[in-house]
């Protein structure tokens, strides 16, 4: 039996997605996040039964994420680069506080099915459910969505405020046969979304390799294999076409470049939705949209957590 590594980060919420982004360049086979908010701010849904957790298992200031290392890795470097990247984010204006890292020995038997308590169906809006693959649900409503996903521990559950508000923010604008791109699409659920929300082209992008194997995987579970084109790219880098909605839910150093080049990629009144921005974040971030004349049309706040729906207004010369 495999022996794992699990090394905790305690750190400040505003660090939370870079710290998690970095666990996954460094190589880890899975990454979770402990956030005290979720256990004594749970959402109104009453049949939403992601909650039922332990409070002992919160930190009583930030988050703290977990990644996993097997012993074969080369640990003591692993180490070190993750205490020099966090430091690191300080020059990209994400403040670092309550910084504390340790290691501990997890069996693998433990690591791989002990997260899975935690995670149950989901009531993100009236008209859409996400479902654990392993989960039975039975719907609500006739029309009632439902997002089935296996997404592994490191890209996403659908649980985060900024995934439950890019789905929120699609439901609300999304229009038949409107062409859609989804930009650092980790497990596809923004993509699964879209496509049972009537979107007509769906693509999706994502750097990460594995993550694309979690989107594409999820996207089969869903049925959706003839509906979503997935590939790894960087952003839109080296896409000729336009989409009417491009949502990127990524973080918001990576947010802030990457505004011009949604502008280009969208048609005339094309909406950009976007998330990933801590409330800290929020007037840099509409400042940026606004030079690049883009007209706020929305602004969504869950938790500390913001989603920003602009218009692409002027057309381009």
């Amino acid at each position: 039996m495999t022996e794992w590594k699990e090394f905790s980060v305690a750190i400040n919420n505003e660090a939370a997605e870079a710290v998690t982004s970095i666990f996954t360049e460094l190589g880890s086979s899975g990454v979770s996040i402990s956030d005290r908010n979720d256990f004594l701010n749970p959402p109104v849904y009453k049949n939403d039964t992601l909650w039922e957790l332990n409070e002992e298992d919160f930190p009583k200031d930030g988050v703290i994420i977990k990644g996993y290392f097997t012993e074969h890795d080369d640990l003591d470097a692993i180490k070190k680069l993750l205490a020099e990247r966090v430091k690191l984010l300080a020059d990209f204006g994400i403040e670092i506080t309550h910084l504390d890292i340790q290691v501990n020995d997890v069996k693998e038997e433990d690591w791989s099915t002990a997260w899975k308590k935690h995670y149950h169906p989901v009531n993100v809006t009236r008209f859409l459910t996400i479902v654990p693959k392993w989960e039975t649900y039975t719907k609500r409503f006739p029309d009632e969505r439902i997002v089935y996903l296996d997404p592994g521990m490191a890209f996403g559950t659908g649980t985060h405020p900024t995934t439950q508000l890019c789905i929120q923010a699609l439901e609300t604008t999304l229009y038949p046969q409107a062409t859609v791109f989804d930009v650092g699409t980790g497990s596809g659920v923004l993509s699964i979304a879209s496509a049972f929300y009537g979107a007509g082209e769906i693509r999706a992008y994502d750097l990460d390799e594995v993550a694309v194997k979690s989107a594409r995987d999820n996207i089969k579970l869903n049925k959706l294999e003839n509906d979503i084109v997935l590939k790894a790219n960087n952003l839109l880098t080296g896409v000729k076409d336009k989409a009417d909605i491009i949502v990127a839910n990524i973080l918001t150093e990576i947010i802030l470049p990457f505004i011009p080049d949604a502008y280009h990629h969208l048609n005339d009144n094309g909406l950009f939705i976007t998330s990933g921005i801590i409330l800290e974040k929020k007037d840099e971030v509409i400042q940026a949209l606004e030079q690049q004349r883009f007209e706020i049309i929305q602004i969504n706040q869950m938790k500390d957590w913001i989603a920003i729906i602009a218009k692409k207004m002027e057309k381009e010369e």
